[in-house]
């Protein structure tokens, strides 16, 4: 068997890209895990829509593609090496597989580090912290004993073995994936959820400029197309972003309007006992719901100006030139 078997472009790539499907497989994972965690038992505050939330989707959707092309990879490598056995000691692969077990292990280091150092330090040992301490030890202990023992040449005695751990690992991948559907919804349901949070912006917008043009004219526009500005570049009025209808609007008095839109689910609901205060985000999505709590269907917002918040305006430069 020699030493110095020749490495062809297409060990190069295969190696490379198996390794490099590992390598944001794994991080998809754990980051994922991270997520359910702090939803399930931590301080996130939000099950199902969150605008905050693009790490779970971009985590499924790295699971989704890189995990079975690692998978495919392995299997061709490992079958190639069977058929092939100097091909187990090229280079590309010695130094791949080595720098693997080398950063695996210390991942495993950093978080025994991270683990003891919160210990001494006397903080809360909380039930989110310890669950994710053992997500990346688990993860990169996995790792860390595959690959040692592929060294070993244990997967290519044991194929049946081999065969039988990457049916496991996909299957909890499959079950973390499954599972984001369960915490965030169906595409189609996170599609109406957008939708919702889109028709909530657009109500702000055209709430605050109702509000500034009270201000400037001390009167309420009878008709949405009041606000309507020449002078304003890119002012348009909002409409709803899955019909293309208007908002309604009507003015009750002098002072007090009302903004109706019709939404396509009831909006989420902040668990305050899970909510971590401190972060804005979190106050954010609670003021949302303080304002702007609705169910599915036509809801109504009925907002009264406060004239005291806006003193009488003065215009001393136009008065002096119409003197």
């Amino acid at each position: 068997m020699s030493e110095h078997t020749k490495v062809t472009p297409k060990d190069f790539f295969l190696w490379v890209g198996a390794m490099a499907a590992l390598y944001f497989s794994v991080g998809s994972f754990i980051i994922l895990s991270f997520e359910y965690i702090e939803r399930l038992v931590g301080t996130t505050a939000v099950i199902g829509y969150d605008p905050y939330s693009d790490s779970i989707r971009f985590a499924i959707a790295s699971l989704i593609v890189l995990f079975p092309v690692y998978v495919i990879i392995t299997r061709m490598l490992q079958g190639d090496i069977r058929n092939n056995p100097e091909k187990k000691n090229i280079w590309v692969r010695k130094w791949l597989i080595f720098l693997t077990i080398f950063g695996s292990a210390i991942a495993l280091v950093i978080d025994l580090i991270v683990l003891i150092n919160t210990f001494l330090a006397g903080e809360e040992l909380t039930t989110a912290f310890l669950l994710k301490i053992a997500v990346a030890f688990i993860v990169f202990g996995g790792v860390f004993y595959y690959y040692l023992q592929d060294v070993r040449g244990v997967w290519e005695q044991n194929e049946q073995k081999s065969k039988f751990i990457g049916m496991t690992v996909s299957a909890i991948v499959i079950i973390s994936i499954i599972s984001g559907f369960f915490i965030m919804g169906s595409p189609q349901t996170q599609r109406l959820l957008r939708y919702d949070d889109q028709r909530i912006n657009d109500l702000k917008n055209i709430q605050a400029q109702v509000t500034e043009y009270y201000r400037t004219k001390e009167e309420l526009p009878e008709f949405l197309e009041s606000l309507e500005d020449p002078l304003v570049m890119g002012y348009y009025i909002e409409s709803d972003p899955e019909t293309g209808e208007d908002y309604e609007y009507s003015v009750i008095d002098s002072l007090t309007f009302e903004l109706c839109a019709t939404f396509s689910l009831p909006l989420t609901v902040v668990d305050e006992t899970k909510a971590d205060k401190s972060d804005w985000r979190v106050r954010d999505l609670q003021q949302t719901a303080r304002d702007w709590t609705h169910e599915g269907g036509l809801t109504c917002f009925e907002r009264t100006i406060d004239p005291e918040r806006y003193p009488e305006l003065i215009y001393p430069l136009h008065e002096k030139v119409r003197s």
